[in-house]
């Protein structure tokens, strides 16, 4: 299942059922799970490691040297959760951070040239497409789609269940279930795919007072996002409080309507 010409280290541990291209590359130490495909001139660098079923297309990188003018340890690991797809010319950095790790979970789609910084960790189910840019140390939460083309400063968090719209530059945080595009604007809850999920009635009822409570009205989000935590009819499900609990803590601010008023500023 190892193409001829494919070089594939010693010390490499390949799962069953696993495939190896032509001119595929496989580092020192790198653990590759039962029935991947890892394609032709896919690279996988040491300290990386596959889950099951996980695709690689042609051109891959996954472990390469993070691109980063600060200090890099060498000491962390790249992982790739099971059945993730990773198209064309993507490519996934080492973290900088000792014993860090850089992560992609289960079941995602990183589509052709989308490109994951270092000591950045993206959840499960995400969809990246066509060239997304994850700078350094980014989270994606579950359920995320990010749009072709979009690019994402460093330390910047993505909520569960977000959308953000193609060609958006967003260097602010964007809440749990809510769609972000343009320059760090909201346009609102993420309501299609809010019922593709098969979020509860009341669960979308709750997200959407929750999310008026923040975002109508003028004043910090931090503060107002406070408030409604406060009040004992807001954050009654799951998705109320993690939308709420999300404005607790940044390093960047927050994603703001177009109607101003607001402030985003941690």
């Amino acid at each position: 299942m190892i193409h001829p010409t494919a070089l594939v280290d010693p010390t490499a541990v390949l799962g069953g059922g696993t495939t190896v291209g032509p001119y595929a590359l496989v580092g020192p130490g790198v653990v590759v799970g039962e029935d991947c495909r890892i394609a032709a001139h896919a690279i996988l660098h040491p300290r990386s490691e596959l889950g099951r079923a996980v695709t690689l297309d042609s051109f891959v990188v996954v472990g390469g040297a993070p691109q980063s003018r600060g200090a890099c340890h060498g000491s962390g690991h790249v992982r790739i959760g099971d059945r993730s797809v990773l198209r064309e010319g993507v490519t996934v950095n080492q973290p900088t951070l000792e014993n860090g790790l850089t992560s992609i979970g289960a079941d995602c789609l990183l589509m052709a040239g989308s490109h994951v910084g270092h000591d950045s960790v993206v959840g499960n189910a995400v969809t990246l497409a066509n060239g997304v840019l994850l700078a350094g140390h980014v989270r994606v939460g579950d359920g995320t789609f990010v749009g072709g083309g979009a690019g994402v400063h460093q330390f910047v968090r993505i909520g569960q269940g977000a959308m953000v719209g193609g060609n958006a530059s967003i260097s602010y945080d964007v809440p749990p279930y809510g769609i972000a595009a343009e320059r760090n604007r909201i346009f609102g809850l993420n309501l299609v795919g809010i019922r593709r999920q098969g979020m509860p009635k009341a669960s979308v009822a709750d997200l959407k007072r929750c999310y008026h409570a923040v975002y109508s009205g003028i004043g910090n989000l931090r503060e107002r996002a406070e408030h409604a935590r406060a009040d004992a009819a807001l954050g009654t499900t799951p998705a109320g409080r993690a939308f709420l609990e999300f404005f607790a803590d940044s390093r960047r601010g927050f994603v703001q309507t177009r109607r101003g008023g607001l402030t985003a500023a941690p």
